[in-house]
């Protein structure tokens, strides 16, 4: 079975292309800055790269481009659409509604509608990516893969805020947590390889990047994320804030005349490292600043580290104690020296680095001594794959496998 797996953004389209019987990317690509003149195209297949810079309109001809590329007689993969076997889509807001991935028709996309107000950036880029696809592939089973999904185990006493009831029962404000799709995908890579059944683990998973979530990750389980009602709740980020006093907020509105579109701007675009440094929300440009003696990137690092040490310490309280403690994303990937100040002062849990990370094996590293009673690992996140295989299992389960 061959699925297409898309996630678009608002101005930009990823995707791959796998082969699930044999656990093989067949092909991959983005397209980058969609509406501009020279938007950027990059399709890897069998480690031929093509890149192009032409105009790509919207996210209907990108997607056309992408089935171009696959079907092309030279460079594709495959004959002809027909054998897409099914597509699977990312969506970042199922709300309550959607406890898990489910297949796409005229309510789920109305339901996924419906949450758009809950994440306006994200949602709409969704959903085109959704009705572009089911038209130009109108016999292919659709599938939508929520981030909000995973976190839907969380009980009430963690997800719910102490805000007047009505405000839930009206509003349904409450955590929903994202990055779930990254956060299951780890958990579950993470027992693998320790050949350990996820049933018996206890894993914090920090996915950090431009943006940042921990999860608590009980037998399997999401049962707290740092993310909430948006994404702009939790850790410190790239951009974003991250946890805040309200009161806060309000005083800095009263006093500076700002407005709600004002304020949301500063929370999500002007705060995180980039809001404290004055320099990026690069946590690489951050480091080699404060290398050099720059005051306000030394801080911004101090910053960010405190907050997910933190986080690694109030979610270790609630699940009781931790097996594991895993690292993903950019910044979880690619900054061993990051993670040695995370880790620093956390060996009441077991925890002890090697100091020359070693001992990696394949993709994932186990970056513990051999004698830490709690391991910690590096493992490299793959939404897409998360979201291949919850397709294919979804389009078995139903019946819908195309022939």
């Amino acid at each position: 079975m061959k699925i297409l797996v898309i996630n678009c953004g608002s101005s930009s389209i990823k995707y791959k292309f796998f082969e699930m019987e044999k656990g093989r990317v067949l092909a991959k690509g983005i397209i980058e800055e969609i509406g501009k003149k020279e938007s950027i195209q990059t399709y890897l297949i069998e480690k031929k790269i093509i890149q192009k810079k032409e105009e790509i309109k919207d996210h209907r001809q990108g997607l056309e481009k992408i089935l171009v590329y696959l079907t092309d007689e030279g460079n594709g993969i495959i004959k002809n659409t027909s054998e897409i076997s099914a597509v699977g889509h990312r969506v970042v807001h199922g709300g309550e509604k959607f406890l898990e991935s489910t297949l796409i028709n005229k309510e789920v996309i109305e339901a996924i509608r419906i949450y758009t107000p809950l994440a306006p950036l994200h949602n709409p880029a969704n959903l085109i990516g959704i009705e572009v696809s089911m038209d130009l592939l109108p016999n292919t089973p659709q599938v939508a893969v929520f981030d909000t999904a995973f976190h839907q185990t969380i009980p009430p006493k963690a997800f719910f805020y102490a805000l007047p009831y009505e405000c839930y029962e009206k509003y349904k404000i409450r955590k929903y947590g994202f990055h779930g799709t990254s956060h299951c995908y780890v958990a579950q890579k993470t027992a693998k390889f320790l050949n350990i059944p996820i049933e018996k683990l206890k894993i914090v998973v920090c996915h950090l990047g431009n943006g940042c979530s921990i999860t608590a990750v009980d037998r399997g389980k999401s049962i707290d994320t740092s993310m909430g009602f948006t994404p702009l709740d939790g850790l410190v980020m790239g951009t974003r804030s991250g946890d805040i006093d309200p009161g806060a907020i309000l005083f800095l509105m009263e006093k500076e005349n700002l407005g709600i579109k004002e304020m949301g701007d500063i929370l999500n675009k002007q705060s995180g490292i980039m809001g404290i440094s004055g320099i990026s929300n690069d946590v690489r440009e951050i480091r080699r600043a404060a290398q050099k003696g720059n005051k306000r990137a030394k801080l911004a690092l101090e910053i960010f580290i405190y907050r997910v040490k933190k986080y690694i310490g109030a979610y270790s309280a609630t699940l009781g104690g931790i097996n594991v403690l895993v690292f993903t994303g950019g910044i979880g990937e690619n900054a061993a020296d990051l993670l040695s100040m995370i880790c620093e002062g956390l060996e009441f849990l077991g925890i002890q680095l090697n100091e020359k990370n070693e001992d990696p094996q394949g993709e994932v590293k186990i970056i513990s001594t051999p004698g830490s009673s709690t391991k910690v690992l590096i493992v490299p996140t793959d939404e897409e794959a998360m979201i291949g295989q919850n397709t294919w299992e979804i389009v078995q389960r139903l019946g819908r496998i195309k022939k």
